[in-house]
């Protein structure tokens, strides 16, 4: 267990989220060993995932939860993680954020309450009246993340606040002053996997391609944050660009640790090419990557 003094403020939040991990259940060991986030099929995973659950401080004998709920339950931990650390460093990007996990609401076109996604919210609407718009669209408009980070426009008071910068006459349709539109700003989007089985990889990248072709303004940071155990199956979504910005791992250093404990030359291979390549980092890192 962590000790609360002589720790930065990002490790201390760092160990509260694996703490919280492990009292919801999300992150267990059952009695024969077998952690949550494990394939029990696959020898490296039950024990790399088992060493990390140890240096996590997890014990033994826990009863693990059914996927859907684990899986809910990391989603809304990672939202924390995100809400309590980001305005940590308001001197990188100093903004007003919200942090959204989407949950059971993301039948409802949730992106399209937010710039640059409001047009979806209108599509939907024209789609749900024609059968026919439908029969060519399908859903591929309809865009789910699990958790979303807002940017709040800002009003011209606060921009004016040191010296005179915008007015009236120009600067009018900008999203950023709330003077012209009072919709959060998708800043960044973060989708949640527990683990990485048969097809969630590519469910990863289709919402990714999802976020990207149907905005109509910048492209928000695109995440992904897992507690996968196997560097084989994180490299089937880390690796490439082109949709997802980067891979985030629940535990990395500790992931490395158990690599490197398990003499395992090809997943230390996989590590290495992930995290040299740039493509995998640690939960830690997402908030200041959030700042760029």
């Amino acid at each position: 267990m962590m000790e609360r003094s002589g720790y930065a403020r990002l490790s201390l939040a760092r160990a509260d989220f694996h703490r919280e991990l492990i009292a919801e259940r999300t992150l267990v060991v059952d009695d024969k060993g077998v952690a949550s986030n494990a394939d029990s099929s696959q020898r490296f995973s039950r024990e790399a995932a088992l060493a990390i659950a140890t240096q996590l401080g997890a014990g033994i004998g826990g009863v693990k939860l059914d996927g859907q709920r684990a899986g809910s339950q990391f989603e809304g931990s990672v939202r924390t993680f995100i809400a309590r650390t980001l305005p940590l460093f308001s001197m990188l990007r100093p903004a007003r954020w919200a942090v959204e996990n989407v949950g059971s609401s993301r039948k409802g076109y949730h992106l399209a309450r937010f710039e640059p996604y409001r047009h979806l919210a209108e599509l939907a609407q024209m789609v749900d009246e024609s059968p026919t718009l439908a029969a060519v669209l399908g859903n591929a408009y309809d865009v789910s993340p699990d958790v979303i980070v807002i940017r709040l426009p800002v009003p011209d008071s606060e921009i004016n606040s040191t010296n005179i910068l915008v007015d009236g006459q120009y600067g009018v349709l900008s999203p950023i002053r709330q003077a012209n539109q009072s919709h959060g700003i998708v800043h960044a989007v973060v989708s949640c996997k527990w683990t990485l089985r048969s097809d969630r990889a590519q469910n990863a990248r289709t919402e990714a391609l999802g976020v990207l072709r149907n905005r109509k303004g910048r492209a928000p940071h695109i995440a992904v944050v897992t507690g996968e155990p196997s560097p084989a199956r994180i490299a089937s979504l880390a690796l490439g660009t082109g949709d997802v910005d980067t891979v985030y791992h629940f535990a990395l250093p500790e992931l490395v640790a158990a690599t490197a404990a398990l003499d395992n030359d090809e997943s230390q291979s996989i590590l290495e090419t992930l995290i040299s390549g740039k493509r995998l980092r640690d939960i830690a890192d997402l908030p200041l990557d959030l700042c760029v």
